[in-house]
């Protein structure tokens, strides 16, 4: 049986820099009828354990280390014996939000991560964080992108730990190098495509943020 999507959009708040945000985040789970992983455990364990169900959940892939991508991670682990994966390079950020809990495995560029029919390739995309990474299944057609590629453009670069030059490299790269009928599913908004936010990378350029 083919893995399927699902989305769980989950309400918190994203703090960094001494500033606070209300923040709805898309919580991505992959999987079939019997094992799932989940993409950014963000807000409510509870109903991301919900969503799970009585799947087993093998693994929490965590896009990046902003807190409101991976403050329901130690608990959701904790409830499912999950594998929580962070790439290294955002350790310092993790540890703003979980200082005595560090991740279970790190990602690396290249990688391959399985499950249910899945096969999730790590592609390390900074920019918008030092470890941000996005997770590209060709099977499903599909690039999930955390908060480096949006629907209308590159993630935010204006706080501690980002670069917008780094972030728009990361997209050229590895992400416009896709096809153009790659579903792009993200950690905040909207899907969009490759096709659809390729031919504006001058805009974003120009525009410079």
């Amino acid at each position: 049986m083919a893995a399927r999507i699902e989305r769980l959009v989950t309400s918190g708040q994203f703090s960094l820099d001494g500033g606070t945000w209300d923040v709805d985040n898309n919580v991505w789970i992959v999987g079939d009828d019997h094992e799932a992983i989940v993409i950014d455990a963000a807000h409510d364990a509870d109903a991301i354990a919900a969503a799970v169900g009585d799947r087993r959940l093998t693994a929490i892939i965590c896009t990046h280390a902003h807190n409101d991508h991976i403050d329901a991670a130690p608990a959701l682990a904790e409830r499912t014996g999950a594998t929580i994966w962070l790439h290294r390079d955002d350790l310092p950020l993790w540890k703003q939000t979980h200082p005595d809990r560090e991740p279970d495995a790190w990602l690396a560029d290249g990688q391959v991560i399985e499950a249910a029919g899945a096969d999730l390739k790590v592609l390390h995309t900074p920019g918008h964080a030092p470890g941000a990474v996005c997770l590209y299944d060709p099977g499903l057609g599909t690039v999930f992108t955390g908060d480096t590629l949006f629907n209308g453009g590159p993630g935010a670069t204006g706080r501690s730990y980002s670069h917008f030059p780094t972030i728009i490299d990361s997209i050229r790269d590895r992400l416009l190098a896709l096809p153009p009928e790659t579903k792009v599913l993200t950690g905040h908004g909207d899907p969009t495509t490759i096709g659809v936010e390729a031919p504006h990378l001058e805009e974003w350029i120009a525009r410079g943020h």
